[in-house]
């Protein structure tokens, strides 16, 4: 039976949508800033190329994860195909494709490389290295200029191999000279780390350190740098416009659990990165909402094992982290998972986006059922008329 497209069971929002065989198996994930606009294009339209026609043929059934933004949709998407590699994804299951980082690179005389996550297992558990890496940059105009930018500030080098004498880039002010020792290595060190933690700092600090630096040039009257300057000043703002928490940098793997009254939605994050969404069943056994959380809590945490799980409640801590205990003494889990609750910040975002999947999905199954009761009274009205 081919697959019914119905409008009003898909949101208008940001986000990814999964299509999937008969089998439940993954065909192709594709975003959208409006998702329902974008599904009802493949199935309102009378198709041409062979590929999207074949895409059409096999759906069955069409899962929705729904981010805050078209730049975080843009990111998962690019996450979520890496993972599954779908067959009818081509273009971003390579590696060395999608969104790239800024790299400050270990090196003796350190330069900015570009910098693709591994999302096999994303990155060096070493707090020191993850230091080093900045982004993910939607915009490879914004991350070049960027680049660009914190190079020719500080002085760092951008050749790949260090030649023995100066080149042109030295004699236009957009290198140190570290090459013929025209600047000591500790000077250079120096300026590398202060260019790190420029590049850690949120992009409006960023912007406004390129302000000052305009200003102080049309002061001394370099009115061409000034305009340069503003030029990537500019380009950094309007990229800088949509903030995202779907990929960040982080050595730890978290959960996101926000609970409902029988069902709770689940974000999976692994080293900063969005790796899955969806809702589960809570256990049987109890009335109390609070109860209820607590043992999935612990069922989760014994199959899972995260550095953190962020939720939106919590029963009785002191006895779930008891029970917590008693699993690591066990050696079902090897680590005692932070517990929290957020009030404020990335981690309270997050859970608003647990919030904002447990309530379409509460929509979409009323939307169904509502469906399916109009559906056997049509069928019952028909039997009747026989």
């Amino acid at each position: 039976m081919p697959f019914r497209f119905q409008a009003d069971q898909y949101p208008t929002n940001a986000g990814c949508y999964l299509m999937k065989n008969k089998e439940g198996e993954l065909l192709y994930i594709g975003k959208a800033k409006n998702i329902r606009n974008r599904l009802r294009s493949y199935f309102t339209r009378q198709h041409t190329e062979r590929k999207l026609i074949q895409l059409v043929e096999q759906v069955a059934s069409i899962d929705v994860m729904l981010v805050n933004n078209e730049a975080e949709s843009l990111l998962l998407e690019n996450n979520l195909i890496k993972q599954h590699k779908p067959p009818f994804n081509r273009a971003l299951i390579r590696e060395d494709s999608g969104y790239a980082y800024l790299q400050l690179t270990e090196e003796e005389f350190p330069r900015l490389a570009i910098y693709y996550r591994n999302r096999d297992d994303q990155i060096s558990a070493s707090k020191s290295a993850a230091a080093k890496k900045f982004g993910p940059f939607k915009s490879s105009r914004y991350r070049d200029e960027l680049a660009s930018y914190i190079t020719e500030q500080f002085g760092l080098r951008s050749c790949e191999a260090m030649p023995k004498k100066v080149c042109l880039l030295y004699h236009i002010h957009r290198c140190s000279g570290i090459c013929e020792g025209l600047i000591d290595k500790k000077q250079y060190q120096l300026q590398s780390e202060e260019a790190a933690l420029l590049l850690s700092r949120p992009a409006h600090e960023i912007i406004a350190s390129l302000y000052e630096q305009i200003q102080k040039c049309s002061d001394a009257l370099h009115f061409e740098k000034a305009q340069k300057l503003l030029l990537t000043a500019q380009s950094l703002e309007a990229a800088a416009k949509e903030k995202q928490i779907v990929e960040r940098q982080t050595d730890t793997r978290q959960a996101v659990l926000y609970f409902g009254d029988n069902e709770v939605c689940i974000l999976a994050i692994s080293h900063g990165l969005i790796t899955d969404i969806h809702i589960e069943q809570l256990p049987k056994g109890s009335h109390d909402h609070a109860e209820l959380s607590d043992a999935f809590i612990v069922q989760y945490d014994a199959e899972h094992d995260p550095d953190e799980i962020i939720v939106n409640r919590i029963g009785n801590r002191q006895l779930l982290v008891d029970k917590i205990q008693q699993l690591r003494k066990q050696k079902v889990i090897k680590r005692q998972p932070a517990l929290t609750i957020p009030k404020r910040g990335v981690k309270y975002e997050l859970l608003q986006l647990g919030e904002r999947n447990y309530f379409h999905y509460m929509e979409q199954r009323k939307q169904t059922s509502k469906k399916e009761s109009i559906d056997i009274h049509d069928a019952n009205i028909d039997a009747s008329n026989l």
